[in-house]
């Protein structure tokens, strides 16, 4: 038996599905990084960090408006798993938080530096191709950036054992990237 040249939801040769592709994990993982702070706004609600929080889970809700918008407006489906990325969110907030406002910190540059090295890479893929979005990538990129500084300053490099942690929680949104693209 010959293998198929593409499997069932690999991004296709063409910029539709790529685009598709493009959409639909990064509406995920906004999902994914509201729910996050969601969940460490849970348990650490009236921390020290509690309002830094809050203000980095507004701009991922105006990032996964903006998504929503656009997986709609371009016929996109969701992935698949979007209750799975929901909580699995949830949860790595919630545990991060339960840890301590460091672990929670930590949580959130491991997860921005993924993510804003991701929207890097898709802004390149886009070239001029599609330039409003390749705008909206680079400006959440920023976003992005802004929200790991923000953890440094909060102490999440003092978190005992912060490389393990940190390099764990990396491999986990890297294969939830990989998984949303095509499911």
């Amino acid at each position: 038996m010959t293998r198929p040249e593409r499997l069932p939801g690999d991004p296709g040769a063409d910029a539709g599905a790529e685009l598709a592709g493009m959409l639909r994990v990064d509406h995920a993982g906004e999902l994914g990084a509201k729910r996050i702070y969601e969940g460490q706004l849970a348990i650490l609600r009236r921390g020290r960090a509690a309002a830094a929080i809050a203000r980095m889970a507004e701009r991922e809700e105006a990032h996964l408006s903006e998504f929503e918008r656009l997986i709609c407006e371009n016929r996109v489906r969701p992935s698949l798993l979007t209750p799975l990325w929901s909580m699995a969110g949830y949860g790595l907030g919630v545990l991060s938080a339960l840890l301590g406002e460091q672990a929670a910190m930590a949580a959130t540059v491991a997860v921005e530096e993924v993510i804003e090295r991701h929207y890097e890479t898709q802004a390149e893929r886009l070239a001029d191709t599609e330039p409003a979005l390749k705008e909206k990538l680079l400006a959440f990129r920023e976003d992005e950036i802004a929200h790991l500084e923000v953890a440094l300053k909060e102490g999440a490099a003092d978190l005992p054992g912060f490389p393990l942690f940190s390099a764990a929680i990396k491999a986990g949104a890297r294969l939830a990237i990989a998984i949303a693209e095509r499911v």
